[in-house]
């Protein structure tokens, strides 16, 4: 089933503009990436269009990041689109991951991969896109902590990074800043307890503490799931492991109240929408 999407999707991005041409930059265990323009006017450095992702931990404020710069002029703002991954005609593979990652992380992994990639392709109508999290996160943070934790098995884990290796060297989903939200797996947990989507109350209290009843069910991820999610990021943003980062990294620290990080993104406004203040590294 994402076999025919993608391959529409290239077949598309040929038509568009002909033969692709060969782009160095960072890929899959250094292989050079085969990279369609996203639209002609890159080649004009002032029209060029630019892709900035915001990167972090489940409640590290993403979201307020992106609500709060969605009234810039000139800006255009991708939500994670979650609401996708919670009803794929009438089915609710977020969920059932959830309560069962063993059985369902492949399947919401491959929509996820899809529908990211749908975010990156869409065609750019403002000099920038603000994108919450990246089809790079996706497989660098989410399929790589689902494979670390044994939860997927490995035969999954391969297939989604054969499919995502593909995707980067034959299409053009790279990113020009990532905004990473820098939190500590505690703060999350606080923040989550605050913050109750449908799929964060699957997760039995007997996993936390076995003397509660079991079919009791609390609002917050177990903290050693954020704990996974925190080292990961770290991993790839901050020190430099196994995964390429992709565009330069802006850090900004985020544990503090809501007031506190309105003023940071004001703070901060010019180096994030900003080309000319970007720089490669933390």
């Amino acid at each position: 089933m994402l076999l025919r999407p993608l391959l529409s999707c290239a077949a598309r991005a040929l038509r568009r503009e002909g033969p692709a041409s060969l782009a160095s930059g960072p890929g899959p265990r250094g292989a050079q990436r085969w990279a369609w323009p996203r639209d002609k006017d890159r080649e004009n450095d002032k029209e060029k269009k630019s892709v900035i992702c915001v990167e972090g931990n489940i409640a590290s404020g993403k979201t307020t990041c992106l609500e709060f710069f969605s009234n810039t002029a000139d800006i255009e703002v991708f939500m994670e689109p979650v609401a996708k991954w919670r009803n794929v005609r009438g089915h609710n593979p977020l969920g059932l991951m959830y309560r069962d990652a063993c059985r369902w992380g492949l399947t919401l992994q491959t929509y996820v991969q899809l529908t990211m990639l749908n975010q990156h392709t869409r065609p750019q109508t403002s000099p920038v896109r603000l994108m919450e999290r990246s089809i790079h996160s996706a497989r660098y943070i989410f399929v790589e902590n689902l494979y670390r934790s044994g939860k997927m098995p490995e035969v999954d884990y391969v297939v989604l990074s054969e499919w995502f290796d593909w995707i980067v060297r034959n299409i053009d989903v790279s990113v020009d800043l990532i905004v990473y939200l820098r939190t500590t797996p505690e703060t999350c947990y606080q923040r989550l307890k605050m913050r109750c989507r449908e799929e964060e109350k699957v997760i039995p209290l007997e996993r936390i503490a076995p003397l509660r009843t079991p079919d009791v069910h609390v609002c917050v991820f177990p903290q050693e799931y954020l704990d996974a999610i925190h080292h990961l990021y770290e991993e790839w943003l901050i020190k430099g492991g196994l995964f390429p980062v992709t565009a330069p990294v802006l850090v900004i620290e985020a544990d503090h109240n809501m007031q506190k990080m309105l003023e940071l993104f004001e703070h901060n406004r010019d180096r994030i929408l900003t080309p000319e203040n970007w720089k490669h590294g933390p």
